[in-house]
């Protein structure tokens, strides 16, 4: 009995040596994996394992949520610029940042897409100058940013040509925190030189440049507008000395307070004073002069 007890722990171990040997000396036969399965749609290599070709997940697309329709790719830009696409973007809210080649910012501004709804696509569209440029081709950036930390997010961005275009040179008017820092004058406004494309019709072309805002320049010195982000002319009449200003609805949304609409009406007024056929200016959204822009 007592051979049994050494007997089988030997034999366990020869067992045990042997099978280890085998396997450690046998040749395992490569397994050959089709080419083409190694590669993710968009042309990145990825790994196997295993005996039956398992390959690791190709990386997720990047989620689009800016497209860029207009300006297209190495299209020539003149003025005003125009920009419009696609956003899904938190609050609807994304900016925009014009490029020359050297990487200076000539314009940065912010505007809105008409989304129907949170996680769907709206269209966007914006008007806007921006100063003489060095060279010919710059970058035009449309992105928004993160309601989390506020770093820049859904970049998209499309190489531009600066066109040759003739222009002239006009006012707008906005208020400034630098020069009225407790806006004790609810109706003082003041003037940014812009150019804009030689036109007849150069009253159109300040107020649709006053809408666009005080771009990145007139920011950093203290400018700013009363008008909502957003806001479109519809039509722009003058006549005998009058200025019709015919606005989009957005205009009068949360204008609370009778010294914002005087700075409202007092920015567009101004804008279209500087031209000696307006005397006098009537400001309306969608036709009604009478309701709207009240405290």
């Amino acid at each position: 009995m007592k051979y049994w007890k050494i007997f089988v722990p030997v034999l366990v171990i020869i067992i045990a040596s042997t099978a280890y040997w085998y396997t450690s000396t046998k040749t395992i036969p490569e397994v050959v994996c089709p080419q083409d399965a190694f590669l993710c749609p968009d042309g990145t290599p990825v790994g196997r394992s295993g005996w039956n070709c398992q390959f690791a997940p190709c990386p997720a697309e990047p989620q689009i949520n800016i497209t860029i329709e207009q300006p297209t790719a190495g299209q020539e830009i003149g003025l005003p610029l125009i920009i419009s696409g696609q956003a899904r973007v938190f609050e609807n809210s994304l900016n925009y940042r014009l490029k020359d080649s050297d990487g200076t910012v000539l314009v940065h501004g912010f505007t809105t897409s008409d989304a129907p709804d949170i996680g769907l696509f709206g269209p966007y569209k914006v008007a806007v100058s921006y100063p003489q440029p060095k060279g010919t081709t710059g970058t035009l950036e449309v992105f928004s940013h993160s309601a989390k930390d506020g770093v820049e997010i859904n970049l998209s961005k499309v190489e531009v040509t600066f066109g040759q275009v003739e222009f002239t040179k006009v006012k707008v008017f906005f208020l400034n925190g630098f020069k009225d820092p407790q806006s004790l004058d609810c109706s003082k406004v003041y003037a940014l030189e812009r150019r804009v494309a030689k036109t007849v019709a150069v009253g159109q072309a300040a107020l649709e440049d006053l809408l666009s805002g005080p771009q990145i320049g007139g920011v950093n010195d203290g400018y700013f507008s009363a008008i909502n982000p957003g806001t479109s002319l519809n039509k722009l009449t003058i006549e005998n000395g009058v200025a019709k200003a015919d606005f989009s609805e957005l205009l009068n949304v949360n204008v609370a307070g009778s010294c914002r609409a005087q700075m409202i009406r007092a920015q567009i007024t101004q804008t279209l004073k500087q031209f000696p056929t307006v005397k006098s200016v009537i400001i309306s959204v969608n036709g009604d002069s009478e309701t709207i822009l009240q405290p």
